[in-house]
């Protein structure tokens, strides 16, 4: 992120997402190697009625062997346990990579959504699930 976005982030105004609250985080998921050696992650936090998916990030050795792919597989299982109707996600417009992840998985643009409305350069998704439990407060 600061390679990509050095410019940006020295002159950014604080957004109201820069940390995540621990009460609103649903399901965090980690990707192993047979050898035990952690190389990707991703989490799910509620914001409203929805799961948005934060931090999905995969080592840059272990890209390319669908190891995003298995982590979104996992994050839209829990969703769909969790009774989410839906994931969004918000990425940015220099992560050309990510949305083609997000696209090849079945994720579609979105219009920004709150809280990322300053981040004028934001690309939001969003993906419909089938198959959601009924949401249990």
């Amino acid at each position: 992120m600061r390679l990509r976005y050095a410019d940006r982030l020295a002159t950014r105004p604080p957004t109201p997402d820069r940390g995540i609250e621990a009460e609103t985080v649903a399901y965090t998921g980690v990707a192993y190697t047979a050898d035990r050696l952690p190389v990707g992650h991703a989490a799910l936090r509620w914001l409203g009625d929805d799961l948005e998916l934060k931090r999905l990030y995969v080592l840059p050795a272990h890209r390319g062997r669908g190891v995003s792919a298995a982590l979104l597989t996992a994050v839209e299982h829990a969703a769909r346990h969790l009774g989410a109707g839906r994931i969004v996600l918000q990425t940015g417009d220099r992560q050309p990579d990510a949305e083609r992840v997000y696209a090849r998985t079945g994720y579609t643009r979105i219009p920004i959504f709150p809280p990322y409305e300053a981040l004028t350069h934001s690309r939001c998704f969003q993906k419909i699930l089938a198959g959601a439990d009924a949401h249990v407060s």
